[in-house]
């Protein structure tokens, strides 16, 4: 009998990674509500943002944040959904012979927030 190693930091991310592309594929999903879909996407969009509750310059605190809260949100996000539907998408996930490349979704993420922030700082100045 052999002892089952617990995932290294690769296999948590890599967990993590497929929970978000799921929760992706549900908001597509006509079973989803409304509200489910609006609480998915602001998860989404907090996992992908640069922008932290806590900042990375924070020795500790700052990576804490994207190993605990990042995790957290998306469980959360996950609740909201439909059982069917996020047992299907995460089916789909399961099916993909691997995970698409992050770096285009974190540049499209970065990109949002800079126009973002440049129309708020254009309308506040």
């Amino acid at each position: 009998m052999t002892a089952r190693r617990a995932p290294g930091l690769l296999g948590r991310f890599s967990g993590i990674w497929r929970d978000a592309l799921a929760l992706l594929l549900s908001l597509t999903d006509q079973r989803t509500g409304n509200k489910a879909k609006l609480v998915a996407a602001l998860a989404l969009v907090y996992a992908i943002s640069p922008i932290d509750l806590i900042p990375d310059g924070i020795p500790v605190l700052g990576v804490a944040d994207d190993l605990l809260i990042v995790p957290a949100v998306l469980a959360f996000a996950a609740r909201s959904l439909p059982a069917p539907v996020l047992m299907q998408a995460r089916g789909k996930v399961a099916r993909l012979p691997r995970l698409p490349r992050l770096w285009p979704l974190l540049l499209l993420g970065l990109v949002g927030v800079i126009y973002g922030l440049s129309a708020l700082l254009s309308y506040l100045g």
